[in-house]
């Protein structure tokens, strides 16, 4: 349902804002946090990935009923 797409559309803005420290410090020189950084967006690639996972289903349901 709608909420569950809202929900998870949130979720990612939230990974998306706790990768900028990270990704600021490795820009800078940090390799710890270039490995953070990488960490978080390969979950954020799956939280992606499920939302547009989400879109579908809605879509389809949409259209059967």
């Amino acid at each position: 349902n709608m909420s569950a797409i809202i929900d998870k559309w949130n979720e990612v803005k939230v990974l998306i804002e706790s990768l900028e420290l990270d990704v600021h410090k490795n820009a800078n020189g940090n390799a710890s946090a270039g490995v953070r950084a990488r960490r978080g967006l390969r979950a954020l690639k799956s939280s992606a990935a499920e939302l547009v996972k989400l879109t579908i289903q809605e879509e389809k349901a949409r259209k059967e009923s």
